[in-house]
């Protein structure tokens, strides 16, 4: 019973999570309340469907509860009457919490927007341009897809008080500022794309690759990444970029059952067996990428969609065109720089070049002190200089790399490593 508890409590955090801070939010306008509320919400429901069972429609008993929430703390706080009648006209009917997240827009917001999928409303709602590009962002993952601070600052490689900061500067502009909490117009939501696809991104790859727990992959965030991201192309087909993070996460995607073996371990993309994959998302995504490309528009998500492409099309490790992956790495660098895709890039040049050309670019980088704490940076030294039959230094890089994963079945791939470097396997 417990167990059975815990699956619907975890299913209707994914579910419901979003919508019923989205509906706080645009109810009471206070958006660290909101968040206490739900998750107060859900803490409340382990408890109580424990000792009654699981109810029948579990997103609008936690609405409701954490609506109850909101009422009892603002009248703690003596606020408004207005405030307090605009949280109470939820209890009406007792709706669930897609009919909630209606009731806080405008009543044409969908039709004069275009954006007919609550979730995707939202996170245009969130992407408001008052804020700063990457608070935008955060502050998306904190409230609808209910990432945890942790997650988001590793996501964006920043310490956590840094993110945690940054947030709550976010929410105190949108509150000092009285940015409103309703979705743009058809004409303006193309000032919010950018965002929009940073937070599908992100998204996408926190369940492709968890920053943390016992869990590599977590298939419910990778799906609905790419679920919002059909969506977006067709609400926005003429955006080349749209179509290539479509493309991107569908490459990616394609090889997720080849990615762990039977204990759950991490499987090296080398070692894959191709079979696996699935050659009809690898079709569809080449197909995305080759009709966005067609628009001489090439941006990021279109170049990393063409070295997703070169892998997944390639017959074998063998096969893989790696000079042509790391002109595209040196492409990306010059759209998007940053020290993670000089990582990539490194990785590309070693396996196009030679191991000690990517050591070289790898220990430039960390002679410039990018990267600190992030486990690849030395889990990529040392898997350079284990090619380089360097096995004391790449024992003395994998255990830094272990002191730094977060992950359980990374820490037990690098282990593996090690274990066989010290037997000289």
């Amino acid at each position: 019973m417990s167990e059975e508890v815990e699956r619907a409590a975890a299913e209707a955090f994914r579910r419901h999570w979003g919508q019923i801070v989205a509906t706080l939010i645009g109810a009471t306008g206070d958006w660290d309340l909101a968040e206490e509320c739900a998750q107060d919400a859900f803490e409340l429901a382990l408890a109580n469907w424990r000792r009654d069972g699981v109810p029948n429609s579990p997103g609008a008993w936690l609405t409701t509860t954490a609506r109850n929430r909101a009422t009892d703390r603002l009248r703690r706080r003596s606020v408004a009457a207005a405030k307090l009648r605009q949280v109470a006209v939820m209890a009406r009917g007792e709706p669930g919490p897609a009919e909630l997240a209606e009731e806080m827009f405008d009543g044409d917001d969908a039709s004069r927007s275009g954006v007919q999928d609550d979730r995707l409303r939202l996170i245009f709602t969130c992407c408001h341009p008052a804020l700063a590009l990457d608070a935008r962002v955060a502050l998306t993952l904190r409230t609808l897809a209910g990432l945890g601070t942790p997650e988001i600052a590793r996501a964006f490689l920043v310490p956590e008080p840094t993110m945690a900061q940054r947030l709550v500067r976010a929410k105190r502009k949108i509150r000092n500022a009285g940015i409103p909490y309703r979705v743009p117009p058809a004409p303006l939501l193309p000032e919010r794309t950018q965002a929009v696809l940073g937070v599908l991104y992100l998204l996408f790859n926190e369940g492709y690759a968890a920053t943390g727990g016992a869990e590599l992959i977590r298939a419910s965030l990778t799906a609905e990444a790419i679920r919002l991201a059909r969506l977006l192309v067709r609400l926005m087909s003429g955006e080349s970029e749209v179509v290539g993070l479509l493309a991107l996460m569908l490459l990616h995607d394609a090889r997720g059952a080849a990615r762990l073996d039977d204990a759950g371990d991490l499987v090296p993309l080398e070692e894959q067996d191709r079979a696996r994959w699935d050659t009809r998302q690898i079709a569809e995504g080449v197909r995305l990428l080759e009709a966005a490309l067609r628009r001489g528009r090439p941006g990021p998500y279109q170049v990393q969609a063409a070295i997703a492409a070169c892998h997944a099309t390639a017959a074998d490790a063998a096969d893989t065109d790696w000079e042509q992956i790391a002109l595209l790495y040196e492409r990306l660098t010059g759209l998007v720089p940053s020290p993670v895709v000089e990582l990539n890039r490194a990785v590309a040049v070693a396996m196009a070049h030679g191991p000690q050309a990517g050591l070289d670019l790898v220990e430039s980088l960390e002679a410039s002190g990018a990267l600190p704490g992030y486990h690849l940076l030395p889990a990529t030294r040392a898997d350079l200089l284990r090619r380089l039959h360097r096995c004391d230094e790449a024992a003395a890089a994998y255990r830094q790399a272990l002191e730094l994963v977060t992950t359980d079945s990374e820490r037990r791939f690098l282990l593996r490593r090690l274990a066989a470097l010290t037997l000289g396997g």
